[in-house]
């Protein structure tokens, strides 16, 4: 028997119903807007801070975020980042849905059928948008959902160039038969 548990897909009306109602739940309840980076930039510096103090103490972002009474730490966010992981897993497990092909068609046809070079080139990329996301201040759950929301200028503009870039590279990697997948 189906339930919307099992299903491979969900109504995006649905998901976008439930992904506004949790972002309203963060800004009620720890008065912070969704966002993921965040978790990873508090990782980092804490990470750097135990490994090297001094060198810590002297970063101008860690000393800023001390001023401001903002110390780096394991907070809500890395629980987020956890969930997201942990529900994802889950939704594919219990949907069937989860695709075991470490290299796809299209990307095996363009670039060959190495899995060390797809890992290396999806983590590469997945640093470059981790700078990116650093760089503009928030990533795309920030921008794209809590910053839309609000009604943000820099978050509309953001998520826009988002996909207008998103689909520059889908057609410079990949041509015009990665723009119909």
């Amino acid at each position: 028997m189906e339930t919307i548990l099992t299903r491979k897909s969900w109504s995006p009306y649905l998901a976008g119903a439930a992904i506004g109602v949790l972002s309203w739940f963060a800004f009620w309840s720890a008065d912070h807007p969704l966002g993921i980076t965040s978790a990873f930039e508090s990782t980092v510096a804490l990470v750097e801070e135990s490994v090297t103090p001094d060198i810590a103490r002297e970063n101008d972002y860690y000393a800023e975020k001390q001023s401001e009474g903002k110390p780096p730490k394991i907070g809500w966010e890395v629980m987020l980042v956890l969930g997201v992981f942990v529900g994802s897993l889950i939704s594919s497990l219990l949907s069937g849905d989860r695709n075991k092909v470490f290299v796809p068609q299209l990307w095996g046809q363009r670039f060959g059928s190495s899995i060390a070079l797809r890992f290396s080139i999806a983590f590469i990329a997945g640093a470059v948008m981790m700078m990116g996301a650093r760089l503009a201040q928030g990533c795309t759950s920030g921008h794209g959902i809590s910053g839309t929301l609000q009604f943000a200028v820099s978050s509309w503009l953001f998520i826009s160039v988002a996909f207008v870039v998103g689909a520059m590279v889908v057609l410079a990697v990949f041509g015009r038969r990665g723009a119909d997948v």
